[in-house]
């Protein structure tokens, strides 16, 4: 599996250490609450708003550097919008995968 990493963000600061620590900020912030809005949403299989949950996630997914997470996310989202869980297990495993990476910067 890949791993997170801030390359990313790294080349959008430029070298500019306030940039950087404000998007990681951002990013520490707001990942938390994007994945409990997701996950309260499955859980009442309101699929719908999930796969809007999940197209938020997509950026910070993206932001992270997971290329390959981000196309499962994709799927995921589409499959959500069909009213089907199908790829769930693997999109929860990136999500645990940033939230760990996340809390540790």
């Amino acid at each position: 599996m890949e791993l997170p990493n801030t390359e990313y963000i790294d080349q959008l600061s430029a070298g500019n250490e306030e940039f950087r620590a404000k998007m990681v900020s951002i990013i520490k912030m707001e990942l938390p609450l994007e994945i409990d809005a997701y996950q309260d949403k499955i859980q009442t299989q309101n699929y719908k708003i999930a796969a809007e949950c999940v197209h938020k996630l997509k950026h910070k997914i993206s932001v992270l550097g997971l290329e390959k997470s981000y196309y499962i996310a994709e799927q995921f989202e589409d499959n959500l919008k069909e009213g089907s869980t199908n790829l769930q297990i693997e999109f929860e495993k990136t999500l645990a995968l940033m939230q760990e990476f996340v809390n540790c910067l």
